[in-house]
């Protein structure tokens, strides 16, 4: 069959639309389908470039932000801006999650390492959804914090850890 003919019988897989893509990221395990075609509505799709800045450590922070392709780099500058990468990130993970519930300033900076889709939800957003459809703003929010409270957690049993091995060293 002609291409030009593949391009317009060609259905959306659910893998391929956003909603499917929102449906395997963990903060939005919760919503149901009709929730997530409303999510759908609430993203804002931004495209970058290679070495592009997301946003700055101190820069008030406002939503969060999942990466569909690319990847992210988070990172910190000491005070004599040297920086210190914290982590690589690539499709299907999300970052600056915390500035939904709580508006802050950015603790990390963000930037691209090549060409990214980034797929931003916004506090203010949520705020409206809250008020037009509180389910699912509730179960956005549930993820979030089932999310937030599993790292959380992570954390503490990486610091007991090394604090073990510190008290282990000192002996």
């Amino acid at each position: 069959m002609n291409t030009l003919w593949n391009n317009i019988f060609r259905s959306s897989t659910e893998e391929e639309s956003l909603a499917g893509f929102l449906a395997k990221v963990p903060v939005f395990n919760e919503l149901e389908k009709r929730d997530l075609s409303y999510l759908e509505t609430l993203i804002h799709v931004r495209n970058y470039t290679a070495q592009e800045t997301v946003f700055e450590q101190s820069d008030p922070g406002s939503g969060m932000y999942i990466i569909r392709t690319g990847h992210v780099v988070i990172f910190t500058r000491d005070s004599h801006e040297l920086e210190e990468e914290l982590a690589i990130l690539g499709p299907g993970d999300f970052f600056g999650e915390t500035t939904l519930a709580s508006p802050a300033p950015r603790t990390v900076s963000a930037r691209t390492t090549e060409g990214t889709e980034l797929l931003g939800l916004f506090r203010s957003d949520l705020l409206a959804t809250a008020t037009k459809h509180p389910d699912i703003a509730s179960r956005i929010l549930f993820g979030l914090t089932k999310m937030i409270s599993e790292r959380l957690q992570t954390a503490t049993l990486e610091i007991r850890g090394l604090q073990r091995k510190l008290t282990e060293q000192e002996h």
